[in-house]
């Protein structure tokens, strides 16, 4: 039998990112980087590092400006803009510090909005949503207003609602950011339970606590990435 690899999640053939001017600004500069199928990475760096350009390119909310960014083994400089809205939409989950639920929904219709572009009917929408609330352990919580929820049980929607696509990369800004120390250590348990179901996480993050969580540590600043293995930093 002839074993075919499987592309990576993620591959940046020397990726740069520069922002328009005047002056332009170099958000990201050269790079390559690969993140394979159910790691999880973290990306450490100060504020103003390149760490959201970095996100946001990687949700493919931004285009690189050089090189190649390899999703799933897709060239999605290659695709048109309606083309990579579907491949967000279909391969990428996001979970932001802030969580963005409409406050007038329920949790579980906040979670049943993320496939509304997708003309999912109604009935396929309801048992989805009731089934990723469930995986992140708020099926009692379903029909709460988010005004009635903690600060964590709101972040745990969020992700709830980045996971109902299935999405084949997970990826979290700062998730811990709003949250108390109680409630960091239970999402980050949370995101410790889909890495071992085999979800692949990056995480942007300035806490120590929550890159510890990584099995991988990125670093950026100034634009540069550089992977720290086992105490050394190198270019990736």
């Amino acid at each position: 039998m002839v074993h075919v690899d499987r592309p990576a999640v993620i591959a940046l053939e020397g990726v740069g990112l520069t922002y328009p001017g005047p002056p332009p600004v170099t958000a990201l500069r050269p790079c390559s980087l690969r993140i394979e199928q159910g790691e999880f990475v973290a990306v450490v760096g100060p504020s103003g590092s390149g760490k959201s350009s970095l996100l946001n390119m990687l949700g493919l909310l931004d285009n690189p400006t050089e090189g190649t960014y390899l999703l799933n083994g897709l060239d999605t400089s290659a695709v048109s803009d309606s083309r990579r809205a579907a491949l967000r939409g279909s391969h990428i989950g996001f979970v932001f510090q802030s969580f963005h639920l409409l406050p007038h929904r329920t949790a579980q219709e906040n979670v049943e909005l993320a496939m509304l572009y997708r003309r999912t009917p109604r009935r396929v929408r309801r048992r989805k949503a009731a089934e990723v609330l469930a995986r992140v352990g708020l099926a009692h919580r379903a029909h709460a207003l988010p005004t009635h929820l903690s600060g964590g049980e709101r972040q745990r929607v969020a992700v709830a609602r980045a996971l109902v696509g299935e999405p084949a990369l997970l990826l979290c800004d700062e998730p811990t950011g709003n949250l108390d120390s109680g409630n960091a250590a239970s999402l980050l348990d949370l995101l410790g339970r889909l890495h071992r179901e085999g979800m692949t996480i990056v995480v942007i993050t300035h806490d120590g606590q929550v890159a510890a969580r990584g099995r991988r540590t990125i670093t950026i600043r100034d634009g540069v990435l550089t992977e720290v293995d086992t105490g050394a930093a190198a270019p990736c």
